[in-house]
């Protein structure tokens, strides 16, 4: 478990420096690029010249990109262009917020999928399974902000029920009450896109090992079927829900991104939009490191959750796996 820790970390750390390379380098072959908008507007040819050096732009891009890395493992994700404020004060709030929000829908969509997939598993079509199935073909079927806006309609401006959006109410700022509110719309919207698919994922696994002979063995054998589900079939069917809940994160943040802005969550994604037009780069890579950690951890986490609820996975000298 050790080695196979290892190896992951290391193949995790190679895979970020990769993307910091493309990003770097896809932000520099952006139209209009950085040069044009760290530049202040209204300076003479000779001034533009002086701060085009003292910001660097002249540089080989590698240059740019080593000193970029240098100054972000020291902690320093660089000042925006406009005002020259740091990124870090302008970024870190954003992420808590995205998080709270994707930690929530993502908890509430495993709470409820899996058990409910499971239980299908053993009552195929049965009006438990009828009703997944609906619900699936609704999530796959509404664009997330569609969604948004609908339950907007109805349960802010119609029945008043709900907040219309934002994260708090004006002067409650930090009161958990106020804040489980204005969560329940874009959690419900979030849920309900991913509880579409891991339903269906969860009652396909579970009904794949089921149908194993070491399931009917156990059965022959006049083992309680509770036993035979949880401790037998689960424990198998478990490995590709982890597979697709790993794959699934960069979908995730994209979600999340669509709904902070229909909803005014002053999260990460509704940031990234807003820097994107604004063309701030500085924030823009920033966003997308922070991202990419997200993601890579996610799928680390996944790897050895694979050796944990698997044993007979085994990891051979070049990495590979074996069952």
């Amino acid at each position: 478990m050790t080695e196979f820790i290892i190896r992951r970390l290391l193949q995790s750390v190679l895979v970020l420096i990769l993307i910091t390379i493309l990003t770097f380098s896809l932000i520099h072959l952006a139209p209009g690029g950085p040069f044009q908008i760290m530049l202040s507007p209204g300076l003479s040819p000779e001034a533009m010249e002086t701060q085009a050096r003292n910001l660097g732009l002249y540089d080989p891009v590698p240059v740019q990109y080593f000193r970029w890395l240098g100054d972000l493992l020291q902690g320093d994700l660089g000042y925006t262009f406009k005002n020259h404020i740091p990124v870090g004060q302008i970024i870190w709030p954003t992420v808590s917020n995205t998080i709270v929000l994707m930690g929530a829908a993502w908890f509430l969509t495993l709470l409820i999928s899996i058990p409910w997939g499971i239980y299908n598993s053993t009552r195929v079509y049965s009006l438990s399974d009828q009703s997944a199935s609906f619900i699936s073909y609704l999530g796959f079927a509404m664009p997330t902000f569609w969604f948004g806006i609908i339950l907007q309609q109805i349960f802010s401006l119609k029945l008043d029920w709900l907040p219309l959006s934002d994260m708090y109410t004006m002067s409650k700022e930090g009161d958990l009450g106020d804040l489980l509110m204005h969560l329940i719309l874009p959690v419900t919207v979030l849920t309900l896109g991913f509880l579409a698919a891991y339903v269906k994922y969860s009652r396909a696994s579970m009904l794949e090992v089921l149908h194993q002979d070491y399931i009917r063995t156990a059965r022959a054998k006049g083992v309680r079927e509770g036993r035979v589900i949880y401790k037998h079939a689960l424990r198998n069917a478990l490995i590709p829900i982890i597979t697709v809940v790993a794959l699934d994160l960069p979908l995730l943040v994209a979600g999340a991104a669509l709904t902070e802005n229909v909803f005014n969550w002053p999260g990460m994604g509704r940031l990234f939009v807003e820097m994107a037009v604004a063309r701030e780069y500085s924030v823009l890579m920033a966003i997308t490191m922070i991202v990419a950690v997200i993601v890579i951890v996610g799928n680390f986490v996944a790897d050895v959750l694979y050796a944990i609820v698997d044993p007979r996975v085994q990891l051979n000298k070049r990495g590979g796996k074996a069952a």
